[in-house]
């Protein structure tokens, strides 16, 4: 009777252990697309912009880099030009170069095809307006008794990052914060990153009295305090940026991944044109910055 009773779990057992196969989904495949990667801002640096060729779904091979592509963008008036670097395939940058708050610029392509075409795609992005000036950003707890979720996760005391600056009167206005500790970015992917839209706060001064009053403060980054070390420096960009751009990160987040099951990576929008030949984004952004010392 033994027996028979192993003979029955190891049945069971094999039945079981029977269906991890893999399944591989069938995922209808089309042409090779130009995939965009470009931002254009209002801080006086050498802007950059990626190219590479989209690729099939299960690809495990090394992205392919879109190389020799004529790369400029254009308020109308002034063209500035992409040069290729010798030494990273598909990633063009500007010379020295500032762009304008409330001003229209599209990012133009031409890539050259073996049959002796070239390809043009282009993209349109408003820079949007943005404050002067951060007062200041402070470390501190969560105002508002609630950093369960990061706590619980971390097992640590979390701190919080919290600018303090007036707001503009557009309600439209989205903020992008990058943060950098001691020259090292905290999320350097843009699917980490924290997207806040002002939105009933225009007009307010973020974090002052009356938000506080109300246990409405907001936070644009946090940190494990076991990670923080005395002198420690923070530093923060803060980007506006436009609102289509938002609606793209989002739909970024949701898509992530390479599981079929999980994400829908086809469903991520594109502002390059014309429509079906390439993916991605352009996006400008004016942006303010401030830096603080963490001690202890």
């Amino acid at each position: 009777m033994k027996e028979l009773h192993k003979l029955l779990v190891l049945l069971a057992f094999a039945g079981l252990t029977s269906c991890t196969e893999d399944i591989v989904i069938d995922v209808e495949e089309g042409d090779p697309m130009v995939g965009v990667e470009a931002s254009f801002t209002d801080e006086l640096k050498h802007h950059e912009t990626i190219l590479s060729y989209t690729s099939e779904f299960y690809n495990q091979h090394e992205i392919r880099m879109v190389t020799g592509a004529t790369v400029y963008v254009t308020d109308g008036i002034d063209t500035m030009y992409y040069y290729e670097d010798a030494e990273r395939k598909g990633h063009y940058f500007t010379d020295l170069v500032a762009g304008k708050k409330n001003t229209l610029y599209r990012l133009c392509i031409e890539v050259p095809e073996e049959d002796g075409t070239v390809q043009s795609l282009f993209a349109e992005s408003m820079m949007p307006n943005n404050i002067e000036s951060i007062d200041s950003i402070v470390i501190k707890h969560f105002n508002g008794g609630n950093d369960s979720v990061p706590s619980t996760f971390f097992t640590d005391t979390i701190e919080w990052l919290y600018p303090y600056f007036q707001s503009l009167p557009d309600p439209t206005i989205t903020y992008m914060p990058i943060i950098v500790i001691n020259d090292s970015i905290l999320s350097d992917t843009l699917t980490q990153r924290m997207v806040i839209p002002v939105g009933g706060y225009a007009g307010y001064y973020i974090n002052g009295p009356e938000m506080q009053a109300a246990n409405k403060e907001i936070p644009i980054s946090y940190f494990r305090r076991s990670k923080l070390h005395d002198g420690d420096t923070i530093h923060a960009d803060l980007y506006s940026i436009p609102a289509d751009y938002l609606y793209f990160v989002y739909s970024m987040m949701a898509s992530s991944g390479s599981n079929p099951m999980l994400g829908a990576p086809a469903n991520v929008s594109t502002n390059v044109r014309p429509e079906g030949e390439g993916v991605g984004w352009f996006f400008t952004a004016s942006v303010v910055s401030s830096s603080t010392v963490f001690r202890k």
